[in-house]
């Protein structure tokens, strides 16, 4: 058995053995705590029959663990000074495969076709970087990859608004867009003490199991999402007035709005915070027409 790669010992001599400077810009903390690693891909429930796909591997500290249990795993890394250190790393293992490319820009159908086509089940299991958790999240959910889901840990306070509930503050339109696609759930904080450099925030792992089909009807994603955008746009305002002004024409359709709210049984002077995402899924289904008139 290989040295762990995710203790401060081995870490520290592989960093200073490369001379590598974290570099902020791409949120570069590496993980030095065995245990959470080997919890996060518990969570992912990976198996001899898992496909995992990873991002932003940094010196391979998951990959490792990923590798131990996987099938195989495929990991996009941006930072091209991290490519000879993975190759020294993960030497050991010969069912990874680095891919240096940045995974917003990837054809991930492609290459799940390509490196993963041999396995029935395929894992987002990542540490993701905290600058592009968003936009890395909503291309795997957007894209409809085939996958079971992912298990990917950010930035604590992003993770409370992936799983937050109605009426709570954490909610807004990233967590309706999540939960649309996904069943989110934190599985664990992480404090930031176990990171090398320390990050300033603390860090949980969420998982999110894609949904067969959405949990709501809706005539038309498109209309869902820009009134969904549109009710949060200012979070003190009340719906009607944040319709009014963040749809597109909105002002002059004040009566149509008026009535797609009456239709869906929604008060006007409600905030976007306290509707669910089936009043969301009605007054979205009610305003459609006025969107393709």
């Amino acid at each position: 058995m290989h040295k762990d790669i995710a203790t401060p010992g081995r870490t520290k001599e592989i960093l200073e053995r490369y001379g590598f400077s974290f570099k902020k810009s791409l949120g570069q903390n590496f993980l030095v705590d065995t245990n959470i690693l080997r919890k996060i891909v518990d969570a992912a429930g990976v198996s001899g029959n898992t496909g995992a796909i990873e991002i932003g591997p940094g010196i391979g500290a998951l990959t490792e663990q990923l590798a131990r249990r996987a099938k195989k795993v495929v990991a996009f890394e941006i930072d091209s000074r991290l490519l000879p250190i993975l190759a020294d790393t993960l030497s050991a293992y010969d069912n990874v495969r680095i891919i240096h490319q940045d995974v917003l820009k990837a054809d991930l159908h492609a290459v799940i076709a390509e490196e993963l086509a041999e396995v029935d089940d395929r894992m987002v299991v990542a540490n993701l970087p905290y600058y592009v958790t968003t936009p890395i999240i909503m291309k795997l959910l957007t894209e409809r990859l085939p996958i079971r889901g992912m298990v990917v840990m950010m930035q604590k306070e992003v993770a409370d608004r992936l799983a937050a509930k109605p009426g709570t503050k954490d909610y807004g339109s990233l967590t309706i867009a999540v939960q649309y696609y996904t069943e989110a759930e934190v599985v664990m904080t992480v404090p930031r003490t176990v990171f090398m450099p320390q990050p300033n925030v603390d860090s949980a792992v969420i998982r999110l199991t894609k949904r067969p089909h959405p949990p709501v009807a809706v005539e038309d994603e498109d209309v869902f999402f820009q009134v969904v955008r549109a009710s949060f746009a200012q979070r003190r305002k009340t719906m009607l007035n944040n319709l009014l002004n963040n749809l597109p024409n909105g002002k002059e359709k004040k009566e149509h709005i008026e009535q797609a709210l009456a239709a869906a049984g929604i008060d006007p002077r409600r905030r976007g915070e306290t509707l669910t995402m089936a009043e969301f899924a009605s007054l979205s289904n009610a305003l459609a027409p006025l969107f393709h008139a």
